[in-house]
């Protein structure tokens, strides 16, 4: 199964980057936002760690040639870090996730104002956390990859003579594979083990019920074109006997640009 969902991963990213070319209409975006992270990892402790996040988000989307123009490219980066306490006071965890997404999304039409998009995203997360109390086992590594189902609606209007364009999207992992340490082992030990494969776990719905959803808002002031959005990330699993979440509520702002791309294999 771990042999056949690597295929895939390799599979759609060859997919991607052979089109990746054929794109010609693009909007970028930069945001930047603060919010609130929960988080729980048993390999380090049995509590939960609360406390402020810092947070980076870049987003291009294209529109494809395909189906004549239906079918969109979405490229997603975001890091995001957060200094930890605990209730009781008595320790302190220092955590960081990237994240990158590369989705195709068809586009279905529902009036001149509103279309909902719909696609497969590949989705590869990256990071670590820091217990500052523990000294055998102070870092656990977050490292893993899904395929999400992704859906998004996009609607747009008017206040007057004010365009605005309000969007939703939200990101379901599928089927995946997750780097875990088992309960109490420690890195070292994996380093010198036969048996690696007990720490590359499949996950899917049962055991990684995780959502990703955004939502933001374009305007413009003047001809600066700005996007307020808010990001709910819930990232969840249970592996190897293991349980961990991190729970991420931000606010988000900053600005977005549209332009044409010049296709030089045309």
């Amino acid at each position: 199964m771990k042999r056949i969902i690597l295929g895939l991963f390799f599979l759609w990213a060859c997919i991607l980057q052979a089109n990746a070319q054929k794109d010609s209409i693009i909007t970028r975006s930069t945001l930047y936002g603060i919010g609130h992270t929960n988080i729980l990892d048993t390999y380090l402790s049995p509590m939960e760690y609360t406390g402020a996040e810092l947070r980076i988000l870049r987003e291009n989307m294209r529109k494809t040639k395909y189906k004549d123009g239906k079918i969109s490219r979405q490229s997603m980066f975001q890091a995001h870090i957060s200094m930890l306490g605990n209730k009781a006071g008595t320790g302190s965890e220092f955590y960081f996730l990237a994240n990158w997404n590369l989705a195709y999304h068809y586009q279905f039409i529902l009036g001149e104002n509103l279309k909902l998009l719909a696609g497969p995203n590949l989705d590869l997360n990256g990071g670590m956390i820091y217990n500052q109390r523990n000294s055998n086992n102070p870092v656990n590594a977050k490292t893993y990859a899904n395929l999400d189902a992704s859906g998004m609606a996009i609607y747009q209007f008017r206040i007057k003579d004010h365009p605005f364009v309000l969007r939703y999207q939200l990101n379901v992992p599928l089927i995946g594979l997750m780097f875990s340490p088992e309960y109490g082992q420690p890195y070292y030990e994996m380093s010198i083990s036969k048996d690696f494969g007990k720490n590359i776990c499949f996950t899917s719905l049962h055991n990684q019920p995780a959502i990703r959803q955004f939502l933001t808002l374009d305007f413009s002031i003047k001809k600066t074109n700005l996007r307020l959005g808010y990001v709910c990330d819930i990232q969840q699993a249970k592996v190897n006997h293991l349980k961990s979440h991190a729970w991420s509520h931000a606010f988000m702002i900053g600005f977005v640009k549209h332009f044409h791309l010049v296709n030089p294999y045309k």
